[in-house]
C-alpha cells in the first residue's frame, strides 16, 4: 500500500479495524461514545459553522452513458446490490471488493445480464482502496459494517467518483462533516442507500402531501423496531458481530434512517425546511444481557458478554423542526415485537398511518378510507415512477422491491444527468441523529442543537421531484446471461 493510502486509513481511525467488524470487544469500548470527552465533542460538532463550498441539492452532474460500478462488501446486502444492479441497462460492473474471496466470487457468479465482468478485490483490509483508484468506475457501492460507510466514500469522492452508502451513511459528526465538505469540494453526488424511501406507501404518502391531501403537516413518526436479540450475537459466527458491538457501550438511536428518510422528505428537511434540535431517552437493557446468559450456558464463547453493557431496549427521539412540527423517531431491536417502522404522517386535514398493517388513510374526523377507496387513491396519487417500475420491482425484489426501486432510480439520475433523490445533506443529516441522540440521553435528555449542514440553503432549496423529469430511460434485462 501506498502512502498516501496508509495516511488516509491512520486519519480516519481504521487501522487494524477488520471490514468483518470482527475486532475484539474491548476494542470496540475504547472507540465507543460514552466517556465524557467524547460526549462533549459531538456538542461542539453540533454547533459547529459550515461555510458552503457548492451547494449539491439539486446539483445535475454530467451524465454518464454507461455507468461503471465498484461495491465494497459483498455480504447480505452486498450480494443482492450486485445481482440487482446487473439487471440494469446502461450498467456495467467492473469490480468487487471482499475480504473474503469466496464471497466475491459466488456474487460473480450471480450476476443477471451479460457484459459485466468484474475484477475481484480481496484477502485484506486495504484493498479497497485499490479498487476505488481504479479509472474505469464512476460509482462506488458500499455495503459494509458501518464504521466503513463515511471513511469509503470520502476516499472515493476524492478518487472521482460518485458513492452510495448504506445505512447509516455515518456513524460520528466528524464523519458526517466530511461528508458534506468532501462532496461540495469534488462535486461528487454521496447518495444515502434509504431504501426505505422508495417502499410503495411512503411514496403515495409523500406525493399525496405534495399535492395538500393532508393540509399542513403538523406531526410524523418513524422508527426500526425489529427484534435482532438473538442474531446480534451470531451463532457459530463471531467474525459477524459487528451489529452486537455497535450496541454496547452506544446508547441512543443507533439505526434512524429507515423512519426519519421517508418522514424527512415529506416534511421537506433541507428543502424548505429543516430539523432544530432533537431530545432522546432510553430505557434501560431488559433483555440483551439475558439473551448473553442464556447463550452461555451452553457455550463459554458467549461468557464475554455476560454483565456487558447494552444500549436500552427502546430509543424515542423527538425532532424540533424550523416550521414548528415534530417528528417522533424509535429504535428497537431486542424486544418481543411485530417490525415495524410506524411511518405516521398527520397533518390538519388528514392522516396516513402504515403500521400495524394494513395501511390506512382518513380524512378529517371520518372513520378510515375503506379499501375500495384506498384503491381509487392509489390510482390517483401514485407517483409516475411507482407507477412505470412497479411491476418489475416487485419481480426481481429487495424487501418487496423497494431496494430494486432505489438502484433503477440512482442509475437513471446518472445516466440521465439528474439530481439524485437522497443528496449528502439528507446522508449527513438523517445519520447524525445517531451521535446526537447518544449525548442527549447520556445528559439526562436534554436537548441537542442539529447541524444545518446546507449552511442556509435549506431556505431556497427546491423538493426534490418524484416525476421521471427527463428520466425513465433505464431498461431493464429480465433473461440471465
Amino acid at each position: 500500500m501506498n502512502n498516501t493510502r496508509r495516511d488516509f486509513l491512520k486519519l480516519t481511525g481504521l487501522t487494524g479495524v477488520g471490514l468483518l467488524g470482527s475486532c475484539g470487544i474491548e476494542e470496540s469500548k475504547s472507540q465507543s461514545t460514552s466517556g465524557t470527552s467524547a460526549l462533549d465533542h459531538i456538542r461542539k460538532q453540533s454547533l459547529r459553522n459550515h461555510s458552503q463550498v457548492f451547494n449539491m441539492s439539486g446539483y445535475a452532474a454530467p451524465a454518464i452513458e454507461t455507468v461503471r460500478i465498484g461495491i465494497i462488501g459483498i455480504g447480505n446486502r452486498g450480494s443482492a446490490a450486485v445481482k440487482r444492479l446487473s439487471y440494469l441497462e446502461g450498467v456495467k460492473i467492473n469490480a468487487l471488493c471482499d475480504v473474503v474471496p469466496e464471497r466475491a466470487e459466488k456474487a460473480k457468479e450471480g450476476i443477471i445480464s451479460k457484459g459485466h465482468n468484474p475484477e475481484l478485490f480481496t484477502g485484506n483490509d486495504e484493498i479497497w482502496m485499490e479498487m476505488c483508484d481504479r479509472e474505469d468506475l464512476d460509482l462506488i457501492y458500499v455495503t459494509t459494517p458501518w464504521a466503513w460507510h463515511a471513511p469509503m466514500g470520502v476516499y472515493a469522492m476524492k478518487q472521482g467518483k460518485h458513492t452510495a452508502l448504506e445505512v447509516p451513511a455515518a456513524k460520528t459528526m466528524e464523519e458526517c462533516w466530511e461528508l458534506v465538505e468532501t462532496s461540495e469540494t469534488t462535486k461528487k453526488h454521496c447518495m444515502i442507500l434509504e431504501n426505505c424511501c422508495y417502499d410503495f406507501f411512503e411514496m403515495l404518502t409523500l406525493n399525496l402531501t405534495r399535492q395538500g391531501y393532508f393540509g399542513e403537516i403538523v406531526h410524523t413518526e418513524g422508527a426500526y423496531i425489529h427484534d435482532l436479540d438473538e442474531t446480534l450475537f451470531h451463532r457459530g459466527n463471531p467474525s459477524e458481530r459487528w451489529r452486537l458491538q455497535e450496541n454496547m457501550e452506544r446508547n441512543g438511536n443507533l439505526y434512524p434512517t429507515h423512519g426519519l428518510g421517508p418522514v424527512a422528505q415529506i416534511m421537506n428537511i433541507n428543502r424548505g425546511n429543516k430539523m432544530d434540535y432533537l431530545v432522546s431517552t432510553s430505557t434501560r437493557d431488559f433483555s440483551t444481557n439475558e439473551v448473553a446468559k442464556e447463550l452461555a450456558a451452553s457455550d463459554d464463547q458467549y461468557q464475554q458478554f455476560v454483565n456487558a453493557s447494552f444500549r436500552g431496549n427502546m430509543n424515542t427521539s423527538t425532532i424540533k423542526t424550523a416550521l414548528g412540527q415534530t417528528i417522533l423517531i424509535q429504535h428497537d431491536v431486542s424486544s418481543p415485537r411485530p417490525y415495524s417502522r410506524l411511518h405516521l404522517v398527520s397533518g390538519t386535514k388528514g392522516i396516513a398511518q402504515k403500521y400495524p398493517f394494513p395501511e390506512k388513510i382518513a380524512i378529517g374526523h371520518e372513520k378510515w378510507l375503506t379499501e375500495d377507496e384506498m384503491e381509487s387513491l392509489e390510482q390517483q396519487y401514485t407517483p409516475q415512477l411507482v407507477n412505470k417500475m412497479k411491476e418489475v420491482a416487485v419481480q426481481i425484489g429487495g424487501h418487496g422491491g423497494m431496494d430494486f426501486l432505489m438502484d433503477w432510480r440512482l442509475i437513471d439520475c446518472l445516466r440521465n444527468g439528474l439530481p439524485v433523490d437522497m443528496d449528502v445533506y439528507d446522508a449527513a443529516a438523517w445519520s447524525c441523529i445517531g451521535p446526537l441522540s447518544e449525548w442527549s440521553v447520556a445528559n439526562r435528555s436534554a436537548p441537542i442543537d442539529i447541524p444545518d449542514f446546507t449552511a442556509g440553503a435549506w431556505q431556497s432549496n427546491v423538493p426534490h421531484d418524484i416525476s421521471l423529469q427527463r428520466g425513465g430511460t433505464t431498461g431493464v434485462t429480465m433473461s440471465k446471461s
